[in-house]
Protein backbone atom coordinates (compact mmCIF):
# COMPACT_ATOMS: atom_id res chain seq x y z
CA UNK A 1 0.00 0.00 0.00
CA UNK A 2 1.32 3.43 -0.91
CA UNK A 3 2.62 5.65 2.14
CA UNK A 4 0.79 8.50 3.46
CA UNK A 5 1.71 11.87 2.74
CA UNK A 6 2.72 13.36 6.19
CA UNK A 7 3.00 17.02 6.85
CA UNK A 8 6.99 16.33 7.36
CA UNK A 9 7.07 14.95 3.80
CA UNK A 10 5.60 18.05 2.36
CA UNK A 11 7.78 19.78 3.86
CA UNK A 12 10.56 18.17 2.85
CA UNK A 13 9.34 18.32 -0.86
CA UNK A 14 8.37 22.11 -0.39
CA UNK A 15 12.14 22.54 0.59
CA UNK A 16 13.46 20.50 -2.49
CA UNK A 17 11.12 22.50 -4.87
CA UNK A 18 12.16 23.39 -8.50
CA UNK A 19 15.89 22.72 -7.35
CA UNK A 20 15.25 18.63 -6.71
CA UNK A 21 16.68 16.83 -10.14
CA UNK A 22 13.36 15.34 -11.13
CA UNK A 23 10.53 18.61 -9.84
CA UNK A 24 7.83 16.63 -12.06
CA UNK A 25 8.28 13.50 -9.54
CA UNK A 26 7.67 15.69 -5.93
CA UNK A 27 4.85 17.40 -8.00
CA UNK A 28 3.32 13.94 -9.14
CA UNK A 29 4.00 12.24 -5.17
CA UNK A 30 2.04 15.41 -4.53
CA UNK A 31 -0.72 15.58 -6.52
CA UNK A 32 -1.36 11.45 -6.07
CA UNK A 33 -1.33 11.73 -2.92
CA UNK A 34 -4.13 13.78 -3.04
CA UNK A 35 -6.13 11.50 -5.72
CA UNK A 36 -5.90 8.73 -3.80
CA UNK A 37 -6.72 9.96 -0.55
CA UNK A 38 -3.33 9.65 1.17
CA UNK A 39 -2.77 12.87 2.91
CA UNK A 40 -2.56 11.78 6.55
CA UNK A 41 -3.42 15.29 8.10
CA UNK A 42 -7.10 16.28 6.00
CA UNK A 43 -6.21 20.05 6.65
CA UNK A 44 -2.70 19.80 4.49
CA UNK A 45 -4.96 18.88 1.54
CA UNK A 46 -4.78 22.18 0.10
CA UNK A 47 -1.31 23.13 1.16
CA UNK A 48 0.28 20.37 -0.77
CA UNK A 49 -1.28 21.33 -3.89
CA UNK A 50 0.22 24.51 -3.12
CA UNK A 51 3.38 23.66 -2.93
CA UNK A 52 3.05 21.81 -6.06
CA UNK A 53 1.47 24.82 -7.79
CA UNK A 54 4.65 26.76 -6.75
CA UNK A 55 6.99 24.43 -7.78
CA UNK A 56 5.62 24.50 -11.14
CA UNK A 57 5.39 28.23 -11.00
CA UNK A 58 9.31 27.68 -10.12
CA UNK A 59 9.65 25.58 -13.43
CA UNK A 60 7.85 28.11 -15.46
CA UNK A 61 5.04 25.92 -16.11
CA UNK A 62 2.59 28.54 -14.47
CA UNK A 63 -0.95 27.41 -16.38
CA UNK A 64 -1.00 24.23 -14.57
CA UNK A 65 0.34 25.69 -11.21
CA UNK A 66 -2.89 28.18 -11.31
CA UNK A 67 -4.74 24.74 -11.92
CA UNK A 68 -3.37 23.46 -8.47
CA UNK A 69 -4.03 26.49 -7.03
CA UNK A 70 -7.56 26.39 -8.27
CA UNK A 71 -8.27 23.07 -7.25
CA UNK A 72 -6.28 24.06 -3.95
CA UNK A 73 -9.29 26.44 -3.06
CA UNK A 74 -11.95 23.88 -4.04
CA UNK A 75 -10.50 21.25 -1.58
CA UNK A 76 -10.47 23.30 1.25
CA UNK A 77 -13.46 26.47 0.56
CA UNK A 78 -13.18 27.77 3.99
CA UNK A 79 -9.65 28.81 4.36
CA UNK A 80 -9.03 29.97 1.13
CA UNK A 81 -7.81 33.36 1.38
CA UNK A 82 -4.28 32.42 0.75
CA UNK A 83 -4.67 29.95 -2.29
CA UNK A 84 -7.16 32.58 -3.70
CA UNK A 85 -3.98 35.11 -3.35
CA UNK A 86 -1.71 32.75 -5.20
CA UNK A 87 -4.10 32.27 -7.81
CA UNK A 88 -4.65 35.90 -8.27
CA UNK A 89 -0.96 36.79 -8.86
CA UNK A 90 -0.63 33.62 -10.87
CA UNK A 91 -3.78 35.34 -13.22
CA UNK A 92 -1.80 38.26 -13.49
CA UNK A 93 1.85 36.74 -14.13
CA UNK A 94 -0.23 34.79 -16.82
CA UNK A 95 -1.56 37.93 -18.42
CA UNK A 96 -4.45 37.75 -17.05
CA UNK A 97 -5.09 40.77 -15.90
CA UNK A 98 -8.44 41.54 -15.54
CA UNK A 99 -9.17 37.94 -13.99
CA UNK A 100 -6.05 38.61 -11.76
CA UNK A 101 -7.35 42.00 -10.39
CA UNK A 102 -10.61 40.90 -9.44
CA UNK A 103 -9.91 37.80 -7.18
CA UNK A 104 -7.32 39.80 -5.30
CA UNK A 105 -9.51 42.60 -5.22
CA UNK A 106 -11.90 40.47 -3.46
CA UNK A 107 -9.94 39.83 -0.98
CA UNK A 108 -8.55 43.52 -0.67
CA UNK A 109 -10.94 43.78 2.40
CA UNK A 110 -8.73 41.60 4.50
CA UNK A 111 -5.62 44.12 4.94
CA UNK A 112 -8.20 45.82 7.33
CA UNK A 113 -9.11 43.21 9.18
CA UNK A 114 -6.27 40.53 8.99
CA UNK A 115 -2.66 41.52 10.46
CA UNK A 116 -1.03 39.06 8.21
CA UNK A 117 -2.59 39.73 4.79
CA UNK A 118 -0.08 41.70 3.50
CA UNK A 119 0.77 38.40 1.35
CA UNK A 120 -1.97 40.19 -0.89
CA UNK A 121 0.34 43.31 -1.60
CA UNK A 122 3.15 40.66 -2.12
CA UNK A 123 0.96 38.86 -4.96
CA UNK A 124 0.63 42.25 -6.47
CA UNK A 125 4.43 43.74 -6.06
CA UNK A 126 5.49 40.23 -7.29
CA UNK A 127 3.72 40.56 -10.68
CA UNK A 128 4.88 44.19 -11.73
CA UNK A 129 1.49 46.15 -10.13
CA UNK A 130 3.35 47.72 -7.21
CA UNK A 131 1.76 50.64 -7.57
CA UNK A 132 -1.43 49.45 -7.23
CA UNK A 133 0.12 47.43 -3.66
CA UNK A 134 0.83 51.07 -2.56
CA UNK A 135 -2.36 52.52 -3.20
CA UNK A 136 -4.06 49.49 -0.88
CA UNK A 137 -1.50 49.49 1.96
CA UNK A 138 -2.54 53.33 2.16
CA UNK A 139 -6.30 53.06 1.82
CA UNK A 140 -5.86 50.34 4.60
CA UNK A 141 -3.97 52.67 6.61
CA UNK A 142 -6.23 55.12 6.25
CA UNK A 143 -8.92 53.22 7.38
CA UNK A 144 -7.86 51.82 10.25
CA UNK A 145 -6.06 55.16 11.32
CA UNK A 146 -9.62 56.56 10.92
CA UNK A 147 -10.58 53.72 12.25
CA UNK A 148 -9.50 54.33 15.27
CA UNK A 149 -9.45 57.64 15.95
CA UNK A 150 -13.40 57.75 14.99
CA UNK A 151 -14.71 54.75 17.36
CA UNK A 152 -13.71 52.57 20.78
CA UNK A 153 -12.43 49.52 20.48
CA UNK A 154 -14.31 46.68 21.89
CA UNK A 155 -11.79 45.20 23.42
CA UNK A 156 -7.96 45.61 25.06
CA UNK A 157 -7.53 42.95 22.63
CA UNK A 158 -8.95 44.70 19.58
CA UNK A 159 -7.26 47.60 20.67
CA UNK A 160 -3.49 45.65 20.13
CA UNK A 161 -4.85 44.04 17.15
CA UNK A 162 -5.88 47.67 15.51
CA UNK A 163 -2.22 48.85 17.01
CA UNK A 164 -0.51 45.65 15.01
CA UNK A 165 -1.95 46.10 11.98
CA UNK A 166 -0.83 49.63 11.94
CA UNK A 167 2.34 48.96 12.87
CA UNK A 168 2.48 46.20 10.32
CA UNK A 169 0.74 48.21 7.35
CA UNK A 170 3.22 50.78 7.66
CA UNK A 171 6.26 48.85 7.63
CA UNK A 172 5.71 47.10 4.51
CA UNK A 173 4.39 49.91 3.01
CA UNK A 174 7.93 51.84 3.57
CA UNK A 175 9.77 48.93 2.30
CA UNK A 176 8.02 48.95 -0.80
CA UNK A 177 8.76 52.22 -1.84
CA UNK A 178 12.36 51.64 -0.05
CA UNK A 179 12.58 49.33 -3.00
CA UNK A 180 10.82 51.54 -5.98
CA UNK A 181 13.13 54.94 -4.60
CA UNK A 182 10.66 56.88 -3.51
CA UNK A 183 11.04 60.03 -1.35
CA UNK A 184 9.50 59.53 2.24
CA UNK A 185 5.95 60.86 3.15
CA UNK A 186 4.21 61.31 6.06
CA UNK A 187 3.41 57.55 6.69
CA UNK A 188 6.85 56.75 6.03
CA UNK A 189 7.71 59.33 9.04
CA UNK A 190 5.21 57.43 11.14
CA UNK A 191 6.77 54.37 9.97
CA UNK A 192 9.91 55.27 11.64
CA UNK A 193 8.30 56.60 14.89
CA UNK A 194 7.04 53.50 15.08
CA UNK A 195 9.53 51.19 14.45
CA UNK A 196 11.90 53.74 17.15
CA UNK A 197 9.23 53.43 19.44
CA UNK A 198 9.20 49.34 19.56
CA UNK A 199 12.71 49.36 19.66
CA UNK A 200 12.83 51.31 22.92
CA UNK A 201 10.21 49.20 24.45
CA UNK A 202 11.77 46.23 23.54
CA UNK A 203 15.22 47.43 25.14
CA UNK A 204 14.42 45.23 28.27
CA UNK A 205 12.62 42.20 26.57
CA UNK A 206 14.46 39.34 24.33
CA UNK A 207 14.68 39.99 20.62
CA UNK A 208 16.04 37.15 19.93
CA UNK A 209 14.98 33.46 20.08
CA UNK A 210 16.89 30.58 20.64
CA UNK A 211 16.60 27.96 17.54
CA UNK A 212 17.87 24.33 17.11
CA UNK A 213 18.96 23.25 13.44
CA UNK A 214 17.20 19.85 13.02
CA UNK A 215 20.83 18.09 13.76
CA UNK A 216 21.14 19.97 16.71
CA UNK A 217 17.39 19.49 18.05
CA UNK A 218 17.80 16.13 17.16
CA UNK A 219 20.67 15.93 18.98
CA UNK A 220 19.34 17.84 22.19
CA UNK A 221 16.61 15.39 23.20
CA UNK A 222 18.88 12.80 23.21
CA UNK A 223 21.34 14.08 25.08
CA UNK A 224 18.87 15.54 27.92
CA UNK A 225 15.92 13.95 27.97
CA UNK A 226 14.29 15.84 30.22
CA UNK A 227 14.12 18.86 27.94
CA UNK A 228 10.85 16.57 26.23
CA UNK A 229 8.88 19.43 28.51
CA UNK A 230 10.22 22.32 26.97
CA UNK A 231 9.88 21.66 23.38
CA UNK A 232 7.92 20.08 20.92
CA UNK A 233 8.16 16.69 20.17
CA UNK A 234 9.20 17.35 16.57
CA UNK A 235 12.59 20.18 14.79
CA UNK A 236 9.18 20.61 12.58
CA UNK A 237 7.10 21.88 15.35
CA UNK A 238 9.93 23.52 16.91
CA UNK A 239 10.54 25.67 13.48
CA UNK A 240 6.96 26.24 13.32
CA UNK A 241 6.80 27.68 17.21
CA UNK A 242 9.51 29.64 16.91
CA UNK A 243 7.77 31.39 12.94
CA UNK A 244 4.69 32.24 14.81
CA UNK A 245 6.35 33.64 18.52
CA UNK A 246 8.43 36.01 15.99
CA UNK A 247 4.98 37.16 14.22
CA UNK A 248 3.22 37.55 17.07
CA UNK A 249 6.40 39.44 18.46
CA UNK A 250 5.82 41.42 15.47
CA UNK A 251 2.22 41.67 15.21
CA UNK A 252 2.45 43.59 18.55
CA UNK A 253 5.41 46.36 17.11
CA UNK A 254 8.39 44.43 17.43
CA UNK A 255 11.65 45.21 15.72
CA UNK A 256 14.86 43.98 15.22
CA UNK A 257 13.73 40.59 15.85
CA UNK A 258 16.13 37.23 14.95
CA UNK A 259 16.84 33.83 15.62
CA UNK A 260 20.64 32.40 17.07
CA UNK A 261 21.11 28.95 16.43
CA UNK A 262 21.76 26.92 19.23
CA UNK A 263 24.87 23.80 19.29
CA UNK A 264 24.58 21.08 21.63
CA UNK A 265 28.09 20.73 22.01
CA UNK A 266 27.96 24.68 22.99
CA UNK A 267 25.25 24.25 25.47
CA UNK A 268 27.46 21.47 27.09
CA UNK A 269 30.60 23.39 27.22
CA UNK A 270 28.44 26.26 28.74
CA UNK A 271 26.24 24.51 31.50
CA UNK A 272 29.38 22.22 32.22
CA UNK A 273 28.17 19.70 34.95
CA UNK A 274 25.11 21.92 35.98
CA UNK A 275 21.40 20.34 34.89
CA UNK A 276 19.98 21.83 31.56
CA UNK A 277 16.55 23.42 32.36
CA UNK A 278 14.61 26.71 31.09
CA UNK A 279 16.97 29.00 33.06
CA UNK A 280 19.78 27.65 31.68
CA UNK A 281 18.55 27.77 27.88
CA UNK A 282 17.83 31.63 28.34
CA UNK A 283 21.72 32.23 29.98
CA UNK A 284 22.78 30.27 27.14
CA UNK A 285 20.84 32.15 24.44
CA UNK A 286 21.76 35.78 25.88
CA UNK A 287 25.67 34.16 25.80
CA UNK A 288 25.87 33.53 22.00
CA UNK A 289 27.47 36.00 20.30
CA UNK A 290 25.22 38.78 18.62
CA UNK A 291 27.26 38.21 15.16
CA UNK A 292 25.43 35.23 15.32
CA UNK A 293 21.90 36.44 14.77
CA UNK A 294 19.92 36.10 11.80
CA UNK A 295 17.56 38.77 11.40
CA UNK A 296 14.27 38.16 11.17
CA UNK A 297 11.90 37.77 8.76
CA UNK A 298 14.37 37.55 5.53
CA UNK A 299 12.94 38.32 2.25
CA UNK A 300 10.08 36.52 0.94
CA UNK A 301 12.21 35.30 -1.90
CA UNK A 302 15.35 34.65 0.15
CA UNK A 303 17.07 31.62 1.98
CA UNK A 304 14.65 31.21 5.07
CA UNK A 305 15.89 31.23 8.12
CA UNK A 306 15.61 27.66 9.53
CA UNK A 307 18.81 26.69 7.23
CA UNK A 308 16.44 24.52 4.96
CA UNK A 309 17.66 26.02 1.97
CA UNK A 310 14.29 26.71 0.13
CA UNK A 311 12.71 30.56 -0.34
CA UNK A 312 10.93 31.97 3.24
CA UNK A 313 7.66 32.01 1.51
CA UNK A 314 7.36 28.41 0.65
CA UNK A 315 8.89 27.32 3.94
CA UNK A 316 8.49 28.84 7.13
CA UNK A 317 6.43 32.16 6.16
CA UNK A 318 3.10 29.82 5.51
CA UNK A 319 3.36 29.12 8.92
CA UNK A 320 2.38 31.82 10.68
CA UNK A 321 -0.77 31.53 8.78
CA UNK A 322 -1.56 27.91 9.86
Amino acid sequence: MPEMLTTERIEEIGSAGSESPDPAALVAELVGAVDEGRVADPDDTGYALLVAADILEQAGDLADALALATRAIAEQPDEDAYARAVRGGLLLRLGRSDEGMRELTELRPLLETHPDATYLVDELAESGHAETALEWLTGALDTILERTRTQQHESEDAQDEAAAMIYGLAQRRHDLREELGLPHDEYDNLADRLRAASNHALDDGPATLLYWPQVEFDALLARWPALVDSYPSTWDEHRTQIERALTEASNLGGADLGVVAGTVEGLAAFAGDDPIDEETLDEYADSLDETGVTAWPPGRNDACWCGSGTKYKKCCLPRSRA
